[in-house]
């Protein structure tokens, strides 16, 4: 399915399976995500694992449907707000202060990336799934480019991972680079961590 025509019922099959704890691929504005329940501990555990993170050492981030779900989760001020306000939905992950409502594997964490993509597919899964979704970009060491943006070529290499139970394709993805990742931890003075396909209004 595409973002401009939702199938309601592949997204509840999505919903469901990830309610069950199941990982699953599905498109973004930018590359492709491998996403699960950010609730779900054993299922955040699993991408994880597929994915080579270290919750202790590396930042985990979440696929939100707005800013009001992503409040339920992370800390925004009016600052923060504003500045989220101004360019979501879009290709960005803001970085914030985490609140203590995600799962287990984010004890501890001071932070949190948040994303609310400009695709409907994406944000349809949070609001379906009624909470946000981990979510990790579907990518791996050497991958062509071209591969990154191709859901077969992403279904061939994730295929025969027995974690992932479903990928969602939304057609060829429409960025050849991760999101901006920017920095709201003092969000009077916001940090540009990592550029990306457009340029933050900050």
């Amino acid at each position: 399915m595409y973002p401009t025509s939702i199938n309601e019922r592949y997204i509840d099959q999505a919903v469901e399976e990830l309610r069950r704890g199941a990982v699953i691929i599905y498109p973004t504005d930018t590359r492709y995500a491998i996403g699960c329940d950010a609730l779900n501990n054993r299922a955040v555990e699993a991408v994880c694992r597929l994915k080579g993170i270290n919750p202790d050492k590396q930042r985990l981030s979440m696929v939100c449907a707005d800013i009001s779900q992503a409040s339920e989760y992370a800390r925004i001020d009016n600052d923060a707000f504003r500045v989220m306000r101004t360019n979501l939905p879009g290709p960005f992950t803001f970085i914030l202060p985490a609140s203590t409502r995600l799962s287990k594997a984010f004890k501890g964490r001071k932070e949190v990336g948040t994303r609310v993509p400009d695709n409907a597919i994406a944000r349809r899964l949070a609001e379906t799934l009624g909470n946000p979704l981990l979510s990790t970009t579907a990518n791996w060491e050497d991958a062509d480019p071209d591969d990154l943006a191709n859901p077969e070529a992403i279904a061939d290499r994730y295929g025969r991972e027995s974690v992932i139970t479903l990928m969602i394709d939304g057609g060829t993805a429409p960025a050849d680079l991760d999101s901006a990742v920017v920095s709201l931890l003092d969000s009077r003075s916001p940090e540009i961590l990592r550029p990306g396909p457009a340029e933050p209004v900050i």
